[in-house]
This record gives C-alpha cells, sequence and structure tokens, in this order.
C-alpha cells in the first residue's frame, strides 16, 4: 500500500515537472515574440493558451502564465495587453477557487501598481480583485489586500484613495504615516487636527477600534506641528483622546458629556456629529434616530463608509465600481 502511495506521489511530482517545463518552453517562445515587437501576435497567443489552459483545468499553470505574460507586456509599456493578462488572472482565482493566501494577493498588488493610474481598466482590476478576495461575498475586500493597495497609492501620492483603502484594513500605523505626509504636504497648519479625527472617527464607525487608537497615537507622535501630549493644544484632539478612553469604558453618561462639551470644536465639520452618532450606537447602546438627519451627498458618504446595512459585521457594500469614496 506504502509502495502505491509513493509511486502515485512520483507520478504526480514527475507530472508536475513535464507541466513547468511546458510552460517554460511556451513562455520562451512568447518573450521572444514580445521582444521581437509582435505584442498583437503574442497578446492573441496568450489568450489561446489561457483557454486551453483553462479547459485542461490546468489552473497553477493559467495563472502563472498570465501573471508573467502581464508583467513582460508591462515591462514593454503594453498597457492595454497587460491590463488583459492582468483580468485573466482574476478569472482563474474565480473559476478555480483558489484560497487566499498572502503570495497571491501581493501579485495582484503587483499588478495594480504596474497599471496606468488614470486607467479605467485598473478601476475595473481593483474592484474585482476585492471582490475576489473576500469571496465574492460582497464585502468590502480582504484587509490586506486593502493594506497593499493603499501603500501602492501612498507612493503615487494619492492620498485620499490611499486613506480609504487604509480604513478598510488593519494597519493603523501605516495610516498614521501616510496622513502625517497628506498633512505636511496638501494641508493648512491650521488643520493638523482634522486629518487625524476624521480618520479616528471613521475606523471607530467600522468597529475598528485597535486601529483607531493606533492611527491617533502614532499621527500625534510623529506630526512634527503637534506638541507632545496629552494633554494637547488642539482641542479636538484632546476629544478623540478622551473619547477613545470613554469607548473602553463604554459608559454612555461619559460619551453624552463629551460630546457636548466638545460641541464648538466638533461644529469645524458637519460630518463628526454624523459619525459620533453612529459611534453612540455602536458602543454606547445609543438606539438610531428613527430618520437620519442627513441626506444627500453626506448620507451617501456614510453609508459608503459604513456599508448601507446595520448587522455587527459593519459594511457590506458591493463596491462594484471600486471608485474609493472621497472623505475629505
Amino acid at each position: 500500500m506504502a509502495s502505491t502511495t509513493m509511486s502515485e506521489q512520483e507520478s504526480l511530482r514527475c507530472s508536475t515537472a513535464r507541466n513547468r517545463g511546458g510552460v517554460q518552453r511556451v513562455e520562451g517562445k512568447l518573450r521572444a515574440s514580445v521582444e521581437k515587437g509582435d505584442y498583437y501576435e503574442a497578446h492573441q497567443m496568450y489568450r489561446t493558451l489561457f483557454f486551453r489552459y483553462m479547459s485542461q483545468a490546468k489552473h497553477a499553470e493559467a495563472r502563472e502564465l498570465m501573471y508573467n505574460g502581464a508583467l513582460l507586456f508591462f515591462s514593454y509599456n503594453q498597457q492595454n495587453s497587460a491590463a488583459d493578462l492582468s483580468m485573466l488572472v482574476l478569472e482563474v482565482l474565480e473559476k478555480s477557487e483558489t484560497k487566499v493566501e498572502d503570495e497571491i494577493l501581493e501579485s495582484l498588488a503587483k499588478l495594480f501598481s504596474l497599471m496606468d493610474q488614470n486607467s479605467p481598466e485598473r478601476v475595473a482590476f481593483v474592484s474585482r480583485a476585492l471582490k475576489w478576495s473576500t469571496g465574492g461575498s460582497g464585502k468590502l475586500g480582504h484587509p490586506k489586500l486593502h493594506q497593499l493597495l493603499a501603500v501602492t497609492l501612498w507612493k503615487e501620492q494619492n492620498y485620499s484613495e490611499s486613506r480609504y483603502h487604509f480604513l478598510h484594513s488593519s494597519d493603523g500605523e501605516g495610516c498614521a504615516q501616510m496622513l502625517v505626509e497628506y498633512s505636511a504636504s496638501r494641508g493648512f497648519r491650521s488643520e493638523v487636527d482634522m486629518f487625524v479625527v476624521q480618520a479616528v472617527l471613521q475606523f471607530l464607525c467600522l468597529k475598528n477600534k485597535n486601529s483607531a487608537s493606533v492611527v491617533f497615537s502614532t499621527y500625534t507622535e510623529k506630526h512634527p506641528s503637534i506638541e507632545k501630549g496629552p494633554p494637547f493644544v488642539q482641542p479636538l484632539l484632546n476629544f478623540i483622546w478622551f473619547l477613545l478612553l470613554a469607548v473602553d469604558g463604554g459608559k454612555l453618561t461619559v460619551f453624552t458629556v463629551l460630546c457636548e462639551q466638545y460641541q464648538p470644536s466638533l461644529k469645524r465639520d458637519p460630518m463628526y456629529n454624523e459619525y459620533l452618532d453612529r459611534i453612540g450606537q455602536l458602543f454606547f447602546g445609543v438606539p438610531p434616530k428613527q430618520s437620519p438627519s442627513y441626506g444627500g451627498l453626506l448620507g451617501n458618504l456614510l453609508n459608503s463608509l459604513m456599508g448601507a446595512g446595520e448587522d455587527d459585521d459593519g459594511a457590506e457594500e458591493a463596491h462594484e465600481d471600486s471608485s474609493p469614496i472621497e472623505l475629505d
């Protein structure tokens, strides 16, 4: 029995090695076509091989070939062909029901980073990748993938979209460092507190208390225009410090008094009280209002951030077009 098992394993290894060798030979021919400038012909050949491999259920080979092909086309600045093969990588993942692993998420983030920043293909790619990363459940996407996307967008100085993805990751420290740079390069000195206040409130609305705390402590420590605290010079920073303590304590009276005392500062942004209404519901047992006090754009932004549902898992947003919400 043992020898039978060994021979099966040996047979599987030989088969895998043969397949790998076959893929390498095919890749060599395709690479030669691309190097000669026969981009269209090479692209069509990649697609033909993709469908052949898929029909034979050779999913790993199909994914590897499309991924390497996309990287090759990107290196020759053939954006359309590269984006098309990137989409085929996602198609393999979807149809083969591949499990989410860090290595795969990193490869998807790599493809995203090489795509033209303004192309519609990039928007479609990230939307589909996020959907796959949560099993097509309609949730907002895997936190690790959001984190990798956020870092890429940060490097591109696309701060608002980077912040959106950081909010749906678990990387409070990275988010804080990005916000320090965002504030220093794009904000007014009088707004240094507002950058982090908004992020903390939004993390709390997403029930991510740990990241809310980390983003606050890291931002206030690293921002060159914030004097060491607590207490802080800026009233809003003191409010957030007290709010995070109150969330840990869970006492409604403390939360209510805190919001009343800092109302003059909270009026600096009309969204603060909307976020605090939601935080009151999530952490202090405040019943939801019978009818929302806001509508139009503000209501849409809040719903986009948190998801339209009231379930405990937080946001359940399909995010079909993947264009990150503007929360400025």
